[in-house]
């Protein structure tokens, strides 16, 4: 018995899982970072890069280094802190660099804002990630982007993706609904549908309003939308590498949000303001 409880203290130690979702987000980073050195090229959430970029090879290595090791320490006590910023920034700094060139050559273009919208997604989830891990060092140097105030920019990074995903379920409904499952009638209404439901949550999770539960049902639709879409293409056997790259993009996104619908823990699901104006009311902030 005291060497089960030794171990257990040794692993509780060692480990740093804050919630499942938590657990995912790292475990699928793990993943992405090992098929990109297997691949040798940019993995599926990180794409944009200009061909003719110097040492473009170089990066997409970086990428799934990186991937990699804050996937794993991620799981780790002493190490999650680092971990968390690292991939924090380099998400953050990813969107601005390669992703946001889009919306500015091409402002109309709905695509441009969902592409963003995919990124803001992670950063939102990785950022919440780093609020929560932030040490002393953080705290005295970045306070802004951890405390309180870190987890209410991912989360209103996570609500305009929202409405960025919604948008496009709008723009490009002939691309949308030849996705949804055969076995599901009305393949025009339920892109209609999902397009209103994402606009729901952006507009309940940007105004406080039944926020923790808009995060959840949007996570669970992306899971769904997983499953539904994406994974019957796999067992087939016959998924594309377009396919496969969007599974990848969709897992990846669920795995994000997920983590971003955790930090509302403590939040009643029908509450008309967050856990963080709750705290801050109830300190007389």
């Amino acid at each position: 018995m005291d060497v089960d409880r030794r171990a257990a203290i040794g692993l509780s130690w060692a480990m740093r899982i804050a919630s499942v979702g938590h657990a995912v987000f790292a475990a699928t980073m793990i993943a992405l970072g090992i098929m990109g050195l297997i691949k040798g090229g940019f993995g599926p959430i990180w794409l944009g890069v200009p061909k003719g970029l110097p040492a473009r090879e170089a990066l997409a290595y970086l990428c799934a280094v990186v991937s990699l090791a804050c996937g794993i320490g991620l799981f780790w006590r002493r190490a999650a802190p680092t971990a968390a910023r690292v991939l924090f920034l380099y998400l953050l700094l990813w969107m601005v660099v390669f992703k946001l060139r889009f919306i500015v050559l091409a402002p109309t273009v709905e695509v441009n804002y969902q592409t963003n919208g995919e990124n803001a997604v992670m950063v939102a989830g990785a950022w919440v990630l780093y609020a929560r891990f932030a040490v002393d060092w953080d705290r005295r140097r970045i306070a802004f982007a951890v405390g309180d105030t870190g987890p209410r920019i991912a989360r209103m990074l996570y609500g305009l993706a929202m409405i960025a995903f919604g948008l496009s379920h709008f723009a490009y409904p002939d691309l949308t609904a030849p996705l949804v499952p055969d076995w599901l009638p009305g393949h025009l209404f339920w892109a209609y549908f999902t397009g209103c439901t994402y606009l729901a949550a952006g507009a309940a999770v940007l105004t406080g309003v039944c926020a923790r539960l808009a995060a959840a049902l949007s996570a669970l639709q992306m899971g769904a939308f997983t499953f539904l879409v994406w994974t019957p293409f796999i067992a087939a056997g016959h998924i594309s590498e377009q396919h496969w790259v969007e599974f990848v993009v969709s897992w990846t996104l669920t795995a994000a949000a997920w983590v971003v619908a955790d930090s509302y823990r403590g939040t009643g699901w029908l509450s008309l303001r967050s856990s963080l104006s709750e705290r801050n009311t109830q300190t007389g902030s």
